[in-house]
């Protein structure tokens, strides 16, 4: 059962060929048997997950079942869940039992889903290694000894290794699209406002977004149906009628016209990728689309912009996580300030304490203008370079990082080398813009992926090439030898 897609098991139960007690029940004893490898997941929610199986069943039977009724899920830790442990992969939330559910969690519950739990992450979701993680970084599992990208990659981790056939993720840089290529799934992070963020523990909150991460660009569009649409407690989410993007899935290619933009093929890039990107490519041009050069001048300012933009708004999120409401507490404080100093002292890792202090001083009195006010410009830049783009072409393709994953422990010892393996994805961020990953081949045994960037709320347009693109490569249906 855990080599099908979602769409596949969808099938399979709507036919009555397996019910969804089963297909919990198997899921969850792979992850038993497995997940003690790859540390992906930070808790395991068997017992709910079983009853809710059991209601998926019934609901079916009563004929009051959608595509996603029965089907399990996990879901990144930082979404809340009620009665549930929501920890952020934090020191800080470690003993966070959320009283409350967040909105796609609750709406993925309300058609019918299955929780199998809560996925690792780096803490926070600051990182692109899921190694920041207070409970231990989470394994690649193509080579246990590389990360599987983050800070999504618990989430990645889990579908790559079939230990659930779908997950949520969210993405503020590309920790949807980062993790999917170095794990060998597809991810999609939708245009800003396409999902609510009510309930989605924040980073940045302007440039936060949750998505899909699945197996194919299929599963991505089913579960996206289910995620997306407007919510009256997100003052940020966007009021417009969500498409049934499983419905255009198999349109024709013919007369699209793929933008490769300069910046994205030039020094940093590793050359295996390169090919690799190139090669597929080829197969898009294969089903009728045609290619032209761009340029996104403003490609080498996204990363500073984006490294004094987050922190920024991480440094005023985190403030909330003080040692009295609720989360980490250090024992016996001597006064109100020593409770402040020493719960966060304590409850924070090395890389939250090292953005917290980054995002203050951008934000202080003698360099706000010197350094916030700057990269807000730039900011605007970067998605006047993607407008212009846009007049010219209909998507734009590139690599979704610069080489295959690191090694574990290489990005303790160069941080800056971990935040430059985001070049390729954090304007999208900055400019509010939906994009994919797509699995498109191998170097040395690990994964890397294409990515295909769109127009404010194209999710449809980038799910149709991905589909397309997937009926005639198999990328997407490749499994770790050691997870088969």
């Amino acid at each position: 059962m855990h080599k099908q897609t979602l769409a596949e098991l969808s099938r399979a139960l709507s036919s009555g060929a397996i019910s969804s007690v089963a297909l919990t029940e198997h899921f969850l004893a792979r992850i038993q048997k497995y997940d003690p490898l790859l540390n992906s997941l930070i808790t395991t929610t068997a017992e709910q997950a079983l009853s809710q199986a059991k209601m998926a069943d019934e609901r079916r039977k009563q004929g009051k079942a959608t595509a996603l009724t029965g089907i399990p899920i996990v879901h990144k830790d930082l979404f809340c869940t009620q009665g549930v442990r929501t920890s952020c992969a934090s020191k800080m939330l470690d003993n966070f039992i959320s009283p409350y559910e967040s909105t796609v969690t609750q709406k993925l519950a309300d058609a019918g889903m299955v929780m199998l739990g809560k996925t690792n992450m780096d803490e926070f979701a600051m990182g692109s290694t899921s190694e920041t993680s207070f409970y231990g970084p989470t394994k690649n599992p193509w080579d246990l000894e590389h990360v599987p990208g983050g800070s999504s990659g618990g989430s990645a981790a889990a579908v790559a290794a079939r230990l659930a056939p779908i997950a949520t993720g969210s993405d503020t840089g590309g920790s949807i699209r980062q993790p999917a290529s170095l794990c060998g799934i597809t991810g999609l992070k939708p245009t800003y406002g396409r999902i609510s963020r009510f309930g989605m523990i924040a980073f940045a909150s302007s440039l936060d977004q949750g998505g899909p991460m699945a197996q194919t660009a299929e599963d991505a569009a089913l579960l996206l149906e289910g995620m997306a649409g407007f919510d009256p407690k997100d003052s940020t989410s966007a009021d417009l009628p969500v498409p049934r993007y499983s419905d255009t899935l198999n349109h024709d290619l013919k007369g699209l016209r793929i933008g490769l933009p300069r910046e994205f093929f030039a020094e940093g890039l590793d050359a295996g990728v390169a090919s690799l990107i190139q090669a597929a490519v080829k197969e898009l041009e294969k089903l009728g689309a045609s290619v032209k050069e761009v340029t996104l001048p403003s490609t080498s300012l996204a990363v500073p912009a984006y490294y004094v933009i987050a922190p920024a708004e991480a440094s005023s999120n985190l403030s909330r996580f003080d040692g009295v409401r609720f989360g980490y507490r250090c024992a016996q404080p001597k006064d109100l300030e020593d409770l402040y100093k020493r719960s966060r002292g304590e409850g924070f890792g090395a890389e939250v304490k090292r953005r917290i202090m980054i995002g203050t001083y951008a934000l202080s009195a003698g360099y706000y203008d010197a350094y916030y006010l700057q990269a807000q410009k730039v900011r605007r830049l970067i998605r006047q370079d993607y407008d212009n783009a846009f007049h010219e072409v209909d998507v734009l393709i590139g690599p979704t990082t610069p080489s295959t994953g690191f090694r574990l422990g290489e990005s303790a010892r160069d941080p800056l080398a971990m935040y430059l393996s985001d070049i390729y994805t954090i304007g999208v961020n900055l400019a509010g813009l939906p994009a994919m990953s797509l699995p498109a081949g191998f170097i040395n045994g690990l994964p890397v992926g294409l990515q295909l960037i769109g127009p404010h709320f194209s999710e449809a347009k980038l799910l149709n090439i991905g589909h397309q693109y997937q009926t005639v490569t198999d990328w997407h249906r490749q499994q770790p030898a050691q997870f088969a």
